[in-house]
């Protein structure tokens, strides 16, 4: 059982227990946001938002779920909407490109992601790994994140992200076979 700043005192804007709260929960915070953007510099400014986040809302936060299934639903929604905002600028970099802007800017990254819990002598099979997961739908790949990478239950997983746990359980599933068919072509094309 995690102890927790108490909450009185957070919800009045106590700093000594919001410093208490991102000392807790920022790796964790930062870790989600990491594995869904695949981006350290993306992953930092959503830890940056969900904390902002957090610290408007607490006045406003009810207590149906526990504090932690909060702060990664936010972490989750802030990451999304991240993701969208991303994909809607990329559009619109090549709509300038297809009419001839010269001052557009390169808004996709070829670099290989490393997540920064891997160990060096498997970073390049990580990095396909984590590759393979941005493929996936972006449900699944929430699911698969907070479960495989974050290490919540399935009822955990199913609060953060406001389902029932058979549906969380749904999508780890599809998830999994669809990375077994995606890894596998990539081997057998890759590693024979």
């Amino acid at each position: 059982m995690e102890v927790l700043p108490e909450f009185d005192k957070l919800r009045d804007g106590n700093e000594k227990s919001f410093r208490e709260l991102i000392n807790q929960f920022g790796d964790r915070v930062f870790n989600t946001a990491l594995g869904l953007l695949q981006h350290q510099e993306n992953a930092e400014d959503v830890t940056q938002e969900v904390f902002i986040e957090i610290f408007r809302s607490l006045k406003h936060f009810r207590g149906d779920s526990s504090l932690s299934t909060w702060i990664y639903r936010i972490t989750v929604q802030k990451a999304l909407e991240h993701i969208r905002t991303s994909r809607r600028a990329r559009r619109s970099g090549i709509l300038l490109s297809l009419f001839g802007r010269e001052d557009q800017v390169n808004l996709t990254s070829d670099a290989p992601f490393y997540h920064p819990g891997i160990l060096l002598e498997n970073k390049e099979r990580a990095a396909i790994l984590f590759r393979t997961i941005s493929e996936l739908p972006v449900t699944q790949r929430t699911a698969f994140i907070l479960h495989k990478v974050e290490g919540l239950s399935q009822g955990e997983i199913a609060d953060i992200m406001e389902t029932s746990v058979s549906s969380v359980e749904s999508l780890i599933v599809r998830a999994k076979r669809k990375l077994k068919v995606l890894l596998s072509d990539y081997y057998d094309k890759n590693e024979r």
